[in-house]
């Protein structure tokens, strides 16, 4: 089992408040790590971060909207002044703050996606490759989602959302070619509906939502947050040595459907 260990690890986990970045947090120091998480509310990254302290990890908890690029260096900067180093990045920061269909898209609703699902993924993934790669190498890990494989036929559903998740599942295969000389791996995973404060808001505005989907899931359950952990674990660590550019759809099955 010494190949799942993350001992000796520091890993940065995005969107670290709550849903599964908390869990993945938490996971991770469960493995050995030591975790410093982002988000953009201090006060439930300093309940996280004492999580992992009580876990007889190192934690830092530190304040950033991903959405804006200016604030990344900063954050990644602390990050190594606090550790030395950053082995794993977690790119779990996410948003859907509204549903609309193409028709109603509005263009502050685009940016307000895309910019943290996607540009601030991206310019972080390269401050962090740049730590990465003076210290021989690294694993880089982004959440995208099933909506990002398949579209929701709902026309009201979240559908530029599904567009910034697709282009997470690419720019997972790019980074995987451009950092391999640098031993930096990067995968990601594509959760199916996990019951997050995010997702479950879906649930208010779309009727009868949820029993479709626990209809069209094999497993007949939605996701927790914890399902995702071992995943995280097996890409984060030497398990996945020999692993780079896939992206793992954890989704009890609804794909399949």
């Amino acid at each position: 089992m010494d190949r799942f260990s993350l001992k000796g690890k520091v890993a940065l986990v995005t969107g670290g408040t709550r849903g599964m970045g908390e869990a993945t947090a938490i996971g991770f120091a469960e493995a050995g790590a030591d975790v410093a998480v982002t988000g953009r509310k201090l006060p439930e990254l300093e309940q996280v971060a004492d999580k992992i302290r009580k876990l007889r990890r190192k934690s830092i908890a530190v304040t950033a909207h991903l959405g804006h690029v200016e604030e990344i260096q900063s954050l990644v900067d602390k990050v190594v002044k606090e550790f030395g180093k950053i082995d794993i990045l977690v790119n779990n920061a996410g948003t859907n703050p509204a549903l609309s269909s193409t028709m109603e898209m509005t263009e502050k609703l685009w940016d307000a996606v895309m910019n943290l699902n996607l540009k601030g993924l991206f310019f972080l993934s390269q401050a962090v490759a740049k730590v990465m790669k003076e210290h021989g190498g690294g694993a880089i890990i982004n959440v995208a989602s099933i909506a990002g494989v398949k579209p929701e036929l709902n026309p009201q559903a979240a559908h530029v959302y599904s567009i910034s998740k697709a282009g997470v599942i690419m720019a997972t295969q790019v980074m995987a070619v451009d950092l391999a000389p640098y031993k930096i791996r990067v995968n990601g995973i594509a959760p199916g509906l996990v019951k997050t404060k995010m997702s479950l808001s879906g649930f208010e505005v779309m009727p009868g939502r949820e029993e479709m989907l626990l209809k069209r899931t094999p497993l007949r359950r939605l996701g927790e947050p914890d399902d995702v952990v071992g995943a995280m674990i097996y890409f984060a660590s030497d398990a996945s040595a020999w692993v780079t550019g896939k992206t793992l759809e954890v989704d009890g099955g609804e794909l399949l459907t």
